[in-house]
């Protein structure tokens, strides 16, 4: 649990300070956008993709807050070589985005589909013609709905490696990284422990065996990747947030460590140091299933690793008591049969989520990672920041977003620094910087209600029109020396 040192935040005329802040990147640090399949694609009816556990999701009324779904999306299925060209024209080194597993394989098993290896070998032409370098994850929320029980299925980690290896032999030649899955923990908390994700049928603590699950299929996909010789690197993407008690209160204390097991270790230490952690009373039952588990699968699970992905967008404050369906973090039933709750970050502007803006958090988790796993740590990538905004088209025809560009500028600067010489966070090894999100996209349960592009996406007329923070990002990278 981490509290940070107090720092500046970054000061709000950063869209004058592009070329300051290109010149203090270090030298071969990778600035990079990300994407996802579901989010962006679109064409769910087209080249013989099959259905995912999301279409069968946004098909259920009420689970989408705007109605809306992701068959059409930003229609990347048809625009792609657009797409590239805005990513080529931004000047980012590498570009992350994910394999539809059921566009390539419908059925969650069996041979690949031709159609969809197309889709994607135009793809990675157009990446590799432009010179970005392709970073690819293969599991970014989308299962296959065919494969009953998703992954509370042990079976699935199974299928998951074999539909790793068929990729590797595919496009093992052209892939710069490889990440095996994105986020295995928004997958098991808002998916399978309060069902505001798909599946959508709330289980608490009976989601801790999807938890298993998916990172055994990372330890199959890793060893399945090898074995097909890719020769990019491989790693995982977790996304971490660093919590601290909401008071001085014992209890608070307690319940923050038991959120932190549960949003970061579970899914870290296994694929770190190749065991799950242990709870303390009164909670030391609440991962028995986990500390149950087959110990060749914690042999299977951790893998050595070329790099280790971290998603960051906001620390957690946590306080003893179940939340409330009219409070804030409120969104499911099923929070007020939990024993704590998230309490607001009052002292920092927020996002268009309501998410606190806490570049110093950033650093924290920098921090956190280093003293908790040492020489354990892999080479790190910040593989997803990025904050969503009310951003729309202006009469000039301009999207005028500084408040992005503040946000971005606050947290490379945390992250350069943290690990610079001296920083609080010396000793890691950060690679890099990847952007969520390249474009608009279809934003899970929130539909099309929030923007995190540095792209404007018209989703009516699917008219690209890049913002003020994709035009100061350009500097910034054109800048560097």
């Amino acid at each position: 649990m981490t509290t940070p040192n107090n720092r500046r935040s970054a000061s709000n005329d950063w869209q004058h300070r592009a070329a300051e802040l290109g010149e203090r990147l270090p030298s071969g640090f990778v600035v990079g956008t990300a994407t996802a399949a579901f989010q962006i694609e679109g064409g769910a009816r087209e080249g013989g993709r099959g259905e995912s556990v999301w279409d069968w999701f946004t098909a259920q009324p009420g689970r989408i807050v705007d109605g809306s779904n992701a068959s059409v999306a930003a229609d990347h299925y048809h625009r792609y070589a657009e797409d590239i060209a805005l990513a080529r024209d931004l000047g980012s080194d590498a570009y992350r985005f994910s394999f539809a597993w059921p566009r390539l394989q419908p059925d969650g098993r069996g041979a690949l589909n031709r159609n969809g290896v197309g889709f994607y070998d135009r793809l990675l032409d157009e990446l590799l013609a432009a010179g970005i370098r392709p970073m690819a994850t293969l599991f970014h929320w989308d299962t296959p709905l065919a494969l009953r029980g998703g992954w509370l299925n042990r079976d699935t980690a199974q299928r998951f490696g074999d539909f790793a290896f068929l990729m590797g032999e595919a496009f093992g030649d052209r892939i710069d990284a490889w990440v095996t899955i994105n986020e295995p923990a928004t997958v098991t908390l808002n998916g399978y422990a309060l069902g505001i994700h798909a599946p959508g049928e709330p289980q608490l603590w009976g989601a801790l065996p999807s938890a298993h699950h998916q990172l055994l299929g990372h330890g199959l996909a890793v060893q399945a990747l090898r074995a097909a010789d890719v020769r990019g690197q491989i790693g995982i993407t977790n996304v971490h947030s660093p919590v601290q008690p909401a008071s001085d209160r014992e209890m608070d204390a307690v319940v923050a460590g038991l959120f932190d097991v549960l949003h970061n270790r579970i899914f870290a230490d296994p694929v770190l140091l190749g065991r799950y952690p242990v709870l303390d009373e009164p909670f030391d039952s609440v991962l028995r299933a986990l500390a149950e588990v087959d110990p060749d699968d914690l042999v299977t699970i951790h893998q050595p690793l070329d790099f280790y992905g971290v998603n960051y967008y906001l620390p957690s404050r946590v306080a003893a008591g179940s939340g409330d369906a009219s409070s804030p973090d409120g969104r499911a039933e099923a929070l007020t049969r939990l024993p704590f709750h998230l309490e607001p970050f009052g002292e920092h502007p927020v996002t268009g989520f309501g998410w606190p803006i806490a570049p110093e958090y950033l650093s924290a988790t920098l921090t956190e990672l280093r003293d908790r796993y040492g020489d354990a740590l892999p080479p790190v990538f910040i593989t997803e920041g990025g904050a969503s905004f009310a951003d729309v088209v202006d009469e000039y025809g301009e999207v005028d977003d500084l408040a992005r560009i503040d946000y971005l500028a606050g947290h490379i600067v945390a992250a350069v620094d943290a690990v610079s010489a001296g920083g609080v966070a010396d000793g890691v090894d950060l690679r890099g910087y990847f952007v969520w999100s390249l474009l608009d996209n279809f934003e899970w349960a929130a539909g099309y209600t929030q923007r995190f592009g540095l792209v404007h996406v018209d989703f009516q007329t699917q008219k690209r029109t890049p913002k003020q923070s994709y035009r100061w990002l350009q500097r910034v990278l054109a800048a560097r020396s």
